[in-house]
């Protein structure tokens, strides 16, 4: 997938006077993927559906933020690969153009749902996870292997590269999402995933005394 000129996901955007509390348009667009993430149902993943469904959590009137979902859908999401049609369901009422053709209701491609696992609400990423790699090319077998096996022992250190990796590409510091390779990650300078190595690292090389020490200093600070 490739970042267009005039497009951008906006799901870590935040506001510059309000240190890291995200924009209005980055939690919408977090809830859209959130939403199309889960197992509802497909009246549930239209754009009236997705609508009434953030408008309840909000406690608001759906046609209120119909617009911007509209407007995310088609020209967020949609263009860049990110969601796309799963179906169309029959209508009842309307126009009979309308009613023979149905209204359109989505799912997550794959890239999709790489950006889903970055998001820190959504409850099933291990089950993302799976699904990320059952589509997996021959080039990211490496990666499926490593990561799958820290989801294990470290989820929330293994949920944090995920989160940087898709970060970079929503900073157009990463081009394309996929293949994936988090080899890319190598061209730019994270200084928490350097202190992580680093501790990593010099982890391996303590005596059995002094892990036990160093995870006892952890728990105090943590």
């Amino acid at each position: 997938m490739k970042v267009k000129s005039n497009i951008k996901l906006a799901i870590f955007d935040t506001f510059k006077t309000k240190g890291d509390e995200l924009t209005g348009e980055a939690n919408r667009q977090r809830a859209i993927i959130t939403i199309l993430s889960s197992n509802v149902n497909p009246a549930e993943r239209t754009r009236t559906g997705i609508s009434k469904r953030i408008a309840k959590k909000q406690g608001i009137t759906w046609k209120n933020i119909y617009s911007g979902i509209f407007r995310d859908m088609d020209e967020i999401l949609l263009p860049m690969e990110i969601a796309e049609e799963d179906g169309r369901l029959p209508l009842k009422r309307g126009p009979k153009a309308l009613q023979e053709i149905g209204i359109p209701y989505y799912h997550l491609t794959r890239n999709g749902i790489l950006i889903a696992l970055s998001i820190s609400e959504i409850k099933n990423r291990e089950n993302l996870l799976k699904e990320f790699f059952s589509k997996s090319e021959s080039t990211e077998k490496e990666f499926e292997k490593i990561l799958s096996t820290l989801l294990k022992t470290s989820p929330n250190f293994t949920y944090s590269i995920l989160q940087k990796y898709v970060k970079a590409f929503c900073d157009n510091k990463i081009k394309d999402l996929l293949p994936f390779d988090l080899s890319k990650l190598r061209e730019i300078s994270d200084k928490a995933l350097g202190i992580q190595k680093e501790f990593l690292e010099a982890f391996l090389k303590l005596s059995k005394q002094e892990k036990e020490d160093a995870i006892r200093f952890l728990n105090k600070i943590t």
